[in-house]
């Protein structure tokens, strides 16, 4: 008990110590010139007691926070404080309080991320399994038809064959989308810049998904009829995988005699916008902030029969995110949704006349 109490009281027992010691040294020198005292001495024996109260409580403070803060300081790692050794320590704890719950607050907040992150990860993880174990079994299951003795019937062997090579595609697609959206990820994916008309390559993919709109009787179509072309700097090929996964998205998720409308604006003197707008069954405001992220889908159970790796608008946003453009989304639920992207214009130089200049 008693190294405990050493311990836990050394500080203040010290600090007595030294003061009592040397009040009653100051004291000492008082009495021995008793004779002379008066109102003068002890008027200038309290500002000499305080003096010496101060200075000793200081120092023992000093030395108290250099040898023990000091190393809570290190220990946090308060990168954004001064050294403790290049200013002066001060009896006054505020700043040490207000850094220590400030260092606090920051931790929280990180491992508030890390919780996200690791929600984040397991759901990855299990969207990931869902989509390639759904075409794994099915194929599966054709191949085990097949080796039960169903390959002895050729009519039976070619449609169980071509529906599990639709599996096996299905699942190089999920594949081949994870391999991009992650090279889209950590920047390894190079974009091929090159000056373009954006109006015929909106065009290009009306017509590879005209079919495709035609069986739900949707009509592909442009806001007005462009006269001219409208040239834009980006990679041809990227672009292109947007405005289809755009497309394709608004005639899966589009009403019966419907319409996906596109339209291309001026944002600003270098921008152009690009809208996709449709009057399908829309989003919920709700699904709004997690729309772009990998795997997810606003219809669990509906939107699985409609093919796709569910990847489509993850890797849209990272393709525009990589033209250091951005990417909008409006929807009303059962009115209708609009995505919306940017592009930089080609910038146009002024024609000069070099005509022949007559006498």
């Amino acid at each position: 008990m008693a190294e405990n109490f050493k311990k836990s009281y050394r500080f203040a027992y010290l600090s007595s110590l030294y003061i009592t010691l040397l009040l009653t040294l100051v004291l000492s020198v008082f009495l021995y010139f008793q004779s002379a005292l008066n109102a003068i001495s002890i008027m200038v024996f309290l500002p000499v007691s305080y003096a010496v109260c101060f200075f000793i409580i200081q120092y023992r403070v000093e030395k108290f926070i250099y040898r023990r803060v000091r190393k809570i300081y290190d220990d946090i790692e308060m990168l954004e404080m001064d050294p403790v050794g290049d200013s002066p320590v001060t009896t006054d704890m505020r700043t040490l309080i207000k850094e220590v719950e400030k260092f606090a607050k920051n931790r929280k907040k990180e491992i508030e991320t890390l919780k996200i992150r690791e929600d984040y990860r397991k759901e990855f993880m299990g969207n990931v399994s869902h989509e390639l174990k759904t075409p794994l079994f099915t194929v599966q299951g054709y191949l085990l038809t097949l080796l039960d003795g169903a390959m002895k019937d050729k009519k039976i062997l070619k449609k169980y064959l071509e529906r599990a090579n639709k599996g096996v595609e299905r699942l190089i697609y999920i594949v081949k989308d994870l391999d991009m959206i992650t090279k889209l990820e950590v920047g390894d994916l190079n974009l091929n810049y090159t000056n373009f008309d954006i109006v015929e390559l909106i065009q290009s993919v009306f017509d590879l998904y005209e079919m495709k709109a035609a069986k739900k009787k949707i009509i592909l179509t442009f806001d007005m009829h462009y006269q001219e072309p409208i040239m834009v700097h980006a990679d041809k090929e990227r672009i292109q995988q947007v405005l289809s996964n755009l497309v394709v998205n608004s005639i899966k998720y589009g009403k019966e005699d419907g319409t996906t409308e596109v339209s291309i604006e001026d944002l600003v003197k270098s921008k152009v916008i690009v809208r996709v707008t449709d009057n399908g069954e829309g989003i919920a405001q709700s699904h709004i902030p997690r729309l772009f992220e990998r795997f997810y889908r606003v219809d669990k159970s509906g939107s699985r029969k409609e093919g796709g790796s569910g990847l489509g608008l993850a890797i849209v946003k990272h393709i525009i995110e990589a033209h250091h453009e951005r990417i909008y989304v409006e929807s009303d639920y059962r009115v209708g949704s609009e995505f919306s992207f940017t592009l930089e214009k080609v910038k146009k130089f002024p024609v000069v006349d070099l005509g022949t200049e007559t006498v």
